[in-house]
């Protein structure tokens, strides 16, 4: 298995998953790397959802998706050729269209057919501190794809009781590729989304969910806000569209989170 671990600098790889739609999962890719570029990381976002929503949530319109996250998986193109920049400084994007829901069947006949996207990312850019992956709504080729690339994993998961099955479902998935494709594949944390604290019911699944995953659980959550909900209409991640809206800070805090985990893992990495 060839990676591109430990040659030199590299950004850090993190998908953003969730085979349950409507969680939050683009949302939170979005906005998280929103943020991360506003302290000054420098951010790659990979839009590998068909839906494209990513891409429609920084105001890419279809006609300017030229060269998507299709072509970085079944043409062989450059990472560096498929990229273009966004509003946001410091961020860029791999966009996405709907071709890109013929990928899965158009790999299977492939070699190696799991590691395309690690593939087109042998050439990571070194001047990106983070590449962030917005999967697609399922576990199908395209996310096992995301997670044999990745460092790690993040997992947005909606207060519900329905979510909690889907979760225990998708750690077995990355157990999986955790022992047949990507051994060094490692869940960076998850995220409560779409938090109501008028339902009491929203308290009990937080409460389990800390409870048997314990520091895995991020301190910040991020409510249900109208905020949030208006901005990719206006093709503004939150943060833009309104800074000070309970979700943006939710999202900054979550950011901040990430980084202080992300250097508590360097010094270990470089004690160890």
């Amino acid at each position: 298995m060839t990676g591109t671990k430990g040659k030199g600098k590299n950004p850090r790889v993190i998908a953003i998953v969730n085979q349950k739609g409507g969680v939050g999962k683009t949302t939170t890719t979005v906005n998280l790397a929103t943020a991360l570029a506003a302290v000054g990381k420098k951010v790659l976002l990979i839009d590998f959802d068909p839906q494209g929503n990513a891409s429609t949530g920084f105001g890419i319109e279809p006609e300017d998706r030229k060269i998507t996250s299709y072509d970085l998986v079944l043409s062989d193109v450059a990472l560096a050729e498929a990229t273009q920049k966004t509003s946001v400084p410091n961020l860029d994007i791999v966009p996405a269209t709907i071709d890109l829901s013929g990928a899965e069947i158009e790999m299977v006949s492939l070699m190696r057919r799991e590691y395309r996207l690690r593939k087109a990312l042998d050439t990571r850019i070194a001047e990106y501190d983070y590449i962030l992956v917005d999967c697609p709504p399922s576990l199908g080729l395209l996310t096992l794809n995301a997670l044999a690339a990745a460092d790690a994993v993040l997992i947005p998961l909606q207060c519900e009781f329905y979510a909690l099955e889907g979760l225990s479902h998708l750690i077995r998935t990355i157990e999986l590729v955790r022992t047949n494709l990507n051994p060094e594949l490692s869940i960076q944390g998850i995220v409560l989304t779409m938090y109501d604290r008028r339902n009491k019911f929203t308290d009990q699944i937080e409460r389990d969910v800390r409870e048997y995953f314990g520091e895995q659980v991020y301190g910040a959550v991020i409510p249900r806000n109208v905020r949030i909900s208006e901005a990719p209409s206006h093709g503004k991640p939150a943060l833009i569209y309104d800074m000070h809206c309970a979700g943006s800070k939710a999202y900054i805090q979550l950011a901040s989170e990430l980084l202080k985990r992300e250097r508590r893992l360097a010094e270990q990495l470089t004690a160890a």
